[in-house]
């Protein structure tokens, strides 16, 4: 499983992060979690909005930072 985290590198987008970096230990699953700062490959989704967290191609979220507990639904 691969999380991408799409953003300019602000403090919502490490926020981000974190909270997907959480979300995987919590879940006990296997999966990268990445930054992607490129603005060409963030527009590749078609994301109007930061931070967003992309899982596996598919856009989950953007313009919000969700819980960890809600990425550990989309993940399990």
């Amino acid at each position: 499983m691969k999380l991408e985290i799409l953003g300019m590198g602000c403090m919502k987008c490490k926020t981000l992060y974190d909270n997907a970096k959480k979300a995987v230990e919590e879940a006990g699953i296997q999966a990268d979690v990445i930054k992607v700062e490129d603005i060409n490959k963030i527009t590749e989704y078609g994301v109007m909005a930061m931070p967003a967290l992309v899982i596996d191609g598919q856009v989950k979220v953007s313009g919000r930072i969700p819980e960890p507990a809600e990425i550990k639904k989309w993940i399990s």
